[in-house]
């Protein structure tokens, strides 16, 4: 199947009065991380807009810094996936807390970069883009459109970029999995 970008959503949709944000539930911490996924998925694109402006910002100001830190946050990234993959202990970890996974790699490529050099760098060029990324998917409340895209990807009927990443975390809405795993077994 063939990698398809998700669509530019509307910016009032992405960012919309204060009416369609609310703090996520602390204590159910699966619906918590399925809202997050459901608008990893969902605003993918917007997301990537935001994220690109910031690093395009960093990477102005100190571009080989900026050079050095995405290509050490990248390589961690590969390194953690592929040691998760075939070592049974990262990959229960990885399941079990995937907030831990994903810290481990954050905090691996901070160390690694402030031996390499500039850490601010990090923080504001790579670090900021990803925690706007996470407040607003924790803040935003799904909608229809949003949760229907969502099991449509998620079943297979199509491949977006997030959704390649998030499967690399091994990180799938929990009712979206069973309906993928449903689907499998009935194909079989």
């Amino acid at each position: 199947m063939e990698v398809q970008v998700a669509p530019l959503r509307a910016w009032d949709d992405f960012f919309p009065g204060s009416d369609r944000f609310a703090l996520p539930d602390l204590k159910d911490i699966s619906k918590w991380n399925n809202r997050v996924v459901s608008n990893l998925l969902y605003y993918q694109t917007n997301y990537l807009m935001v994220a690109a402006a910031l690093v395009s910002i960093v990477g102005f100001l100190s571009p080989l810094n900026m050079v050095i830190g995405g290509t050490v946050v990248v390589l961690v990234f590969l390194g953690f996936v592929w040691m998760s993959h075939n070592k049974d202990v990262l990959r229960k970890l990885k399941k079990q807390y995937p907030t831990t996974f994903v810290v481990a790699i954050m905090l691996s490529s901070y160390f690694l970069i402030s031996y390499l050099g500039d850490v601010m760098v990090f923080m504001f060029g790579i670090t900021l883009p990803l925690l706007l990324m996470f407040v607003h998917a924790s803040l935003r409340l799904r909608n229809i459109q949003n949760k229907l895209q969502n099991k449509m990807e998620g079943i297979g009927l199509k491949k977006t970029p997030m959704g390649i990443i998030l499967d690399a975390l091994e990180q799938q809405e929990d009712s979206i999995s069973k309906i993928a795993d449903y689907i499998s077994k009935v194909k079989e």
